[in-house]
């Protein structure tokens, strides 16, 4: 018996990285799922072979979202989960950031949770109940060099988890967010980034000293949005290998 027998998904951002990895998790634990990106060739690949149900899907397009929700409702007759997992990162200092670089953070990361949340709300209250869970960071926790707009994006997210869960009690529909630490994922081993950082001395400062494997986070994900956590709202999950316990000396 899986842990979401019978739960109908939607994952943002899941061609590849973590997204590529909650489909897969899901897909072992018993739900049906469908998935969106705006990487086709990737996403294709991976229905193939998966046996889940990809759609383009560009989480700033307010007509996206509703043709990824009308495709799970439509295909499966319902949906139980959301999980607002795509964003993307620039590494830019605040001089040298264009304010359409930071528009584009914060549209992807911020506001398609946003939209997600809010094109979920209908098809969840019909099924009765829902789990959203919001993928953050731990850069929702702390600021980072080069990462003002990422940051300013992952810190909002808990915002808009903690309004939501409280606006969507009365409907059954939970809503908690995830903080990812050091994922070992395309956008997390950022070329740019990487470049600028000792990568040495960052596994040096580690509590647990190694990048994790991108299950590792969704084995998290899946419990949110199981109804082994019926009494989890509002609530913020670090999977950071004990990143923000404090500084090492």
């Amino acid at each position: 018996m899986g842990l979401l027998d019978g739960k109908v998904a939607l994952v943002t951002g899941g061609a590849r990285g973590m997204g590529e990895a909650h489909v897969r998790l899901f897909l072992q634990e018993g739900a049906r799922v469908v998935f969106g990106d705006v990487l086709d060739e990737e996403g294709k690949a991976l229905a193939d072979e998966t046996g889940a149900t990809y759609v383009h899907h560009d989480v700033t397009s307010q007509d996206d979202w509703d043709r990824a929700v009308r495709t799970a409702t439509e295909t499966h007759g319902k949906l139980d989960v959301l999980v607002n997992n795509a964003g993307i990162l620039k590494f830019r200092r605040i001089e040298e950031m264009s304010p359409n670089e930071f528009d584009q953070v914060i549209n992807v990361n911020l506001k398609g949770a946003w939209l997600g949340i809010k094109a979920a709300i209908a098809p969840m209250r019909a099924a009765g109940r829902g789990s959203i869970v919001n993928i953050s960071s731990i850069e929702g926790f702390i600021g980072a060099e080069g990462l003002s707009a990422y940051a300013a994006s992952k810190f909002a997210i808990r915002g808009i988890t903690k309004s939501a869960a409280r606006e969507l009690a009365s409907s059954k529909i939970r809503v908690n967010s995830v903080h990812p630490g050091a994922i070992n994922t395309p956008m997390a081993l950022n070329p740019e980034m990487m470049a600028e950082v000792d990568a040495e001395a960052f596994v040096k400062s580690m509590v647990i000293k190694r990048f994790a494997k991108p299950v590792e986070v969704s084995h998290v994900v899946a419990f949110l949005a199981s109804d082994r956590s019926s009494y989890c709202t509002g609530s913020e999950f670090t999977v950071d290998g004990g990143l923000l316990t404090g500084a090492g000396y």
